[in-house]
């Protein structure tokens, strides 16, 4: 109940609104499909929709930490730690596309729609756990280092999502497998010019990643258009609530 709580308080109620209905009606394709194909390959969608929500639990947990403390201490720690290692099962969704390459060419662009439907419903759900995150970083340490922050976790996920595509390691293989993990990691790093795919995916993604989070912050700071009066409109987010989940109730 604390947890639902946090999800729909003032300041973060409506995306997440937003976001229940966008998950619910790619459950709802995804149902359709299988009803309409009679084949069950597809319902992997729905179980990477549920991972990708995860971020955001240590996300809003961290977020009211933070306005009940104002020092940084091992909790917080857990719980950034906890959210950067499931932040990148949110965007990996995308990578899911490399499925329309395997039959039902007839169903090729129907698929398609599904796909990318929920691919940007997991992308909308880490970015609002990766906004919610920088307001951390940004209280704590001021803009600019938030940035620098964004550009991190866009690096790293960028080589966990490869570390799933690729390697077939998951979140959980941290605590499960490290030895394995740290081996292919290590070999990953110790052979840079052997293949460059296995660079050139987690750079470009990360890019990817940065760009688009980018475009998306900018597109929810807006200015409303003046009106025909003269009189300048306020910015879209002027509410401080929606600028600072911290500072706000």
């Amino acid at each position: 109940m604390a947890l639902l709580k946090l999800a729909f308080a003032r300041e973060v109620a409506r995306p997440m609104l937003a976001m229940g209905f966008a998950s619910a009606v790619c459950v709802g394709l995804v149902v359709a499909r299988v009803a309409w194909t009679r084949n069950i390959d597809y319902f992997f969608l729905i179980w990477n929709l549920f991972l990708a929500w995860l971020p955001l639990v240590p996300a809003l947990l961290a977020v009211e930490y933070r306005r009940r403390h104002l020092w940084l201490d091992w909790r917080l720690a857990v719980l950034s730690g906890a959210w950067l290692i499931l932040f990148p099962n949110a965007p990996y969704i995308f990578t899911d596309i490399i499925h329309l390459n395997r039959g039902f060419q007839a169903h090729f662009w129907v698929d398609l729609a599904l796909f990318l439907s929920c691919a940007f419903t997991g992308l909308v759900l880490g970015f609002v756990s990766l906004y919610l995150m920088q307001s951390v970083v940004r209280e704590m340490y001021g803009p600019r280092r938030s940035w620098c922050f964004v550009a991190l976790v866009a690096a790293l996920s960028g080589l966990g999502i490869y570390l799933g595509r690729f390697l077939r390691f998951n979140s959980w293989d941290i605590i499960l497998r490290p030895v394995e993990l740290s081996r292919s990691v290590g070999k990953w790093a110790a052979q840079p010019l052997a293949n460059s795919h296995p660079y050139a995916f987690p750079f470009l993604f990360a890019i990817f990643l940065f760009i688009t989070y980018l475009m998306l912050y900018a597109l929810t700071h807006l200015r409303q258009p003046h009106s025909s009066g003269g009189n300048p409109s306020p910015p879209v987010t002027a509410d401080p609530a929606v600028n600072d989940p911290i500072s706000s109730r």
